[in-house]
């Protein structure tokens, strides 16, 4: 009986499990940490990504400037009395790619991508005389 008390109390509730938790973990889990080349590749995709976007950006750029240019010369072609339906899906052309220019430009507006210089240099702030 004495036994089995000693072996009660070895294997009481709290003393188990400071036990159990004190021991390394049989399968460690790195899913929460990140390796060097998962990150490494996914600053490379951003990249790729970014500069796609950019690209798809100049050449909406392009096209955008081309309607407006194309609409600037059908109004003057019109007069006060006369609006030609052209006119008026030109107009739609140009704000509806306008508008797919301005979403695109939102996108990268995000998490910038480490390893290049910010936009432009930041100014030291100074503080005022005393």
């Amino acid at each position: 009986m004495l036994v089995f008390v000693a072996a009660t109390a070895a294997f009481s509730a709290p003393n188990f499990f400071a036990a159990a938790s004190s021991a390394p973990p049989q399968f460690p889990t790195q899913r929460s940490e990140k390796t060097e080349m998962q990150r490494e590749m996914e600053d490379r995709q951003r990249k790729e990504d970014n500069k796609k976007r950019q690209e798809e950006i100049k050449a909406d750029t392009q096209k955008l400037f081309q309607l407006a240019t194309e609409l600037k010369d059908a109004v003057e072609k019109t007069n006060e009395h006369m609006l030609s339906l052209d006119v008026v899906k030109k107009a739609e052309e140009v704000e509806k790619l306008a508008k797919k220019v301005k979403e695109k430009m939102k996108e990268g507006s995000g998490k910038p991508v480490l390893g290049e210089p910010p936009p432009f240099p930041v100014p030291a702030l100074e503080r005022p005389p005393r």
